[in-house]
């Protein structure tokens, strides 16, 4: 989950890493550090401070520090306390390595044991710092030979960026299921954890797969694989129109990526419907109308936010499409021994597409023969090169850690998805049309909530004190219902459960009492009777309702405590506009708290490791 960035060329060194370093900040933030060479020396100066990279900024300028060559990372605690000890960049034992690592290392403790034995002295509790002592105690004068002999070693996921004093100019790279770029300019060169953080920089990368190794110049890249056999990969075009990311004049990331929804809403369904004959066209799957005719199920794999988006469109195209749908949380499926029935079709998705797990679990399956279809935000990440196919959210840029904009982009992509597939089977003109005519007034009716911030500002102030919520929902509320309970757990710091309604009866309405408010998602037409008996039976146990719901249909003022409104539309889209307000409450929530909203304590917007 960490983040690497690094710099070889003409320019200060220093000053292009930072810039690149800070666009990297959401892969974590527990520690900074910088090493490299002023160009006509071959020692190593380095900087590492515990915090955020304003702060080794601020560290660097009392320095004075410059470099022509330098690496660079942002961390994200895996093993280790966050502490400056523990901060990258890590050294071998006479110092003449510096090494950034993004991973794991799982046998770091068996390598450890060796090497004390053969001498080497360790400073930290990192596993990097294995990796550092490892390669230098191998180095016998030729650093590609003892990264070869180290490489067998490593069990693990890592991207390791490593310079040696023997070697001012030049910048060792290494990747093994673990994102890593290399930025190909004039005369100067960059490495970067995500291709993001150089598109304003360059106009070609190579992208470094499994166990492969760059020896990245200024002026010359080398590639070799794990043998060090020279390989030739091929150079990728980036767009060079990169997005300038800003707040604006929003006080968070968060909130205007919140109120950035109509616009990426709109821009997910752009051209991706025909209207005439009611049904969706999507670029992107690869497939033609034979092999989606050939689909039988259905499997969804997907982590977090995005396993919510999964789950929700599993009601629709169960519901829709008549197609029986597996959700699976990626973490867990890369461990079973799955069963691949013919006519089973992939769905893998990942905002940033790079993670871990999702990765992993779409290589087991490749291997058993499955399609995979990308959803996916990031052109050029692992997933879209890995998928057979992928359909772009089109959400732009997400900075803030909770993912805002990407989810309700992916809910209606998966929408979409569902529309053509339905379209082909059983589902005649006149409904596919009546399905885009509720999915069109989308955006508005998104901007219709986006405009009742200022009373959810106020619910939110009056709810801020309690530390424990119940969020309940049915149908395609139920994993709005997990949505908006994460959502408050991440940048609030509350602790919130998301429920299936019927399920409280059978055990956890015995922790309903007047400090556990309930968040009530009645915005679902076809339960929405059923929500009413359930919220009755909270509100006998004196439990605090906050409901969100589309219409006061049978008395929900009665019951509800407090009620945001949200635009009424069908129920397989209902979760958007009601997950809006719910984003809007967390964020207000963690406002009135003080918390770090951007980057919340613990968390890591790419999850780039198990």
């Amino acid at each position: 989950m960490c983040g690497i960035f690094g710099y070889v060329g003409n320019q200060d060194a220093v000053n292009v890493t930072l810039t690149g370093l800070k666009k990297l900040e959401y892969r974590g933030y527990d520690s900074a550090g910088i090493a490299g060479f002023n160009g006509v020396s071959g020692e190593v100066k380095y900087c590492k401070v515990v915090g955020k990279i304003s702060r080794l900024e601020e560290e660097l300028n009392k320095l004075d520090l410059h470099l022509n060559t330098a690496i660079a990372q942002t961390r994200w605690a895996t093993h280790g306390k966050p502490n400056e000890v523990n901060a990258h960049p890590h050294f071998d034992t006479s110092g003449s390595l510096a090494l950034v690592h993004n991973g794991i290392i799982e046998n770091h403790d068996a390598l450890r044991k060796m090497l004390v034995a053969k001498g080497c002295i360790f400073k930290s509790e990192t596993d990097t710092e294995v990796v550092a002592q490892l390669i230098g105690s191998l180095y016998e004068g030729d650093f590609l030979a003892a990264v070869q002999h180290a490489l067998p070693l490593l069990h693990g996921a890592y991207a390791l960026v490593m310079i040696h004093k023997d070697y001012p100019q030049q910048i060792f790279a290494v990747a093994s299921a673990a994102p890593l770029v290399v930025g190909i300019g004039e005369q100067e060169a960059f490495l970067s954890s995500d291709v993001m953080a150089l598109k304003a920089v360059v106009k070609e990368v190579l992208h470094l797969a499994n166990n492969e190794v760059a020896v990245v110049r200024a002026d010359q890249v080398e590639t070799f694989d794990a043998s060090m056999a020279k390989i030739v990969k091929t150079r990728e075009t980036v767009s060079s129109d990169a997005e300038e990311i800003s707040k604006g004049d929003f006080e968070h990331y968060t909130i205007k990526e919140i109120f950035e929804q109509p616009k990426t809403l709109n821009a997910a369904i752009a051209s991706r419907y025909n209207e005439d004959y009611g049904t969706a066209t999507l670029d992107g799957l690869h497939m033609d109308v034979t092999e989606l005719l050939n689909v039988q199920r259905i499997l969804i794999l997907a982590c977090g936010t995005s396993w919510h988006a999964g789950f929700i469109g599993a009601y629709m195209l169960e519901d829709l499409a008549r197609i029986p749908v597996q959700v699976e949380i990626s973490s867990e499926y890369r461990y079973k021994n799955p069963i691949v029935l013919p006519g089973t079709y992939v769905i893998a998705m990942s905002q940033s597409g790079e993670t871990a797990d999702t990765i992993a679990a779409v290589e087991e399956l490749k291997a058993k023969g499955a399609k995979i279809l990308a959803l996916c935000n990031v052109h050029g990440s692992t997933l879209t090169r890995l998928a057979d196919g992928c359909l772009y959210l089109r959400a732009g840029p997400e900075i803030g850690v909770c993912s805002t904009k990407a989810f309700t982009s992916q809910v209606v992509v998966l929408f979409l998805f569902t529309l053509l597939m339905a379209r082909m089977r059983h589902m005649g003109k006149a409904e596919g049309q009546a399905l885009l005519q509720a999915l069109k007034p989308l955006p508005d009716q998104v901007q219709q909530v986006l405009e009742e911030a200022n009373r959810i500002q106020q619910l939110a102030k009056d709810y801020s004190h309690y530390d424990n919520f119940f969020f309940l929902g049915r149908r395609h509320m139920y994993p709005a219902a997990l949505e908006g309970a994460l959502k408050l757990k991440e940048i609030s710091y509350i602790n919130a459960n998301g429920y299936p309604a019927g399920e409280m009866k059978h055990g956890p309405i015995a922790l309903i009492n007047e400090q556990c408010p309930t968040v009530a998602l009645c915005a679902n037409k076809a339960v929405y009777t059923k929500m009413l008996s359930n919220l009755m039976e909270v509100k006998a146990r004196n439990g605090r309702i906050l409901a969100v719901a589309s219409s006061d249909v049978d008395g929900l003022k009665d019951i509800a405590d407090d009620i945001i409104w949200v635009p009424e539309t069908i129920d397989e889209l209902a979760p958007i506009p009601t997950s809006v307000a719910l984003q809007l409450f967390a964020y207000f929530v963690a406002r009135e708290r003080g918390c770090d909203i951007d980057q919340p304590r613990n968390l890591a917007k790419s999850v780039t490791v198990e």
